[in-house]
């Protein structure tokens, strides 16, 4: 059996092709949508090579699951091709990711204040996570205002990530440094 090709050539002249063959410019507002989600996803990665405690990496493997499959229904225009079973994100994977966060938080101290993205390299690369997390949130909804009705329990579950992986970074700090850095509005 011959090893499949990594490159193709047929994005060369600035297209690509979404899940069905039809062909968007690689500008297109569903591109970045996934590719955003991707980026996401390769962070987590990263987060998950500095994360040592089992229930958060257990928790983000399965949000990197579910990250793939959340750019798999953004690959696909469904005025063209239907989805396919796999694309979808059902409640129940919703509801796991509220009860992490919820796991998470009831271990961890009440918020007297803003935190301060830092503290420790893991807790740092877990906000970095959350904000583009937010960016892919914001580029799934831009794609909706310009061609596509995006199914809401891809919007819930995406807006619901970001608050996990704010719960993991606050986590991360106690665990590793003890403290969490806090905004103070008075600069000495």
């Amino acid at each position: 059996m011959a090893k499949s090709k990594i490159y193709t050539g047929g994005g060369d002249k600035g297209k690509t092709s979404l899940v069905g063959g039809f062909r968007v410019p690689k500008t297109h507002p569903r591109l970045e949508a996934y590719g955003t989600v991707d980026e996401l996803n390769s962070f987590i990665g990263l987060l998950l090579a500095e994360i040592v405690e089992f229930e958060s990496r257990e928790i983000l493997r399965f949000v990197q699951s579910k990250l793939f499959t959340v750019g798999s229904y953004l690959a696909v225009d469904p005025s063209r091709t239907d989805y396919k079973i796999e694309s979808y994100i059902s409640a129940d994977s919703i509801k796991k990711i509220e009860e992490a966060i919820d796991r998470i938080d009831g271990q961890l101290p009440k918020l007297k204040s803003f935190v301060l993205p830092g503290g420790c390299r893991s807790a740092a690369i877990a906000h970095v996570c959350r904000t583009v997390c937010r960016r892919a949130e914001r580029n799934i909804y831009r794609l909706t205002e310009t061609e596509a009705t995006v199914e809401e329990p891809v919007l819930i579950f995406m807006n619901r990530l970001s608050d996990l992986l704010f719960v993991i970074a606050r986590k991360e700090c106690l665990l590793k440094n003890g403290e969490e850095i806090f905004w103070s509005s008075i600069c000495k």
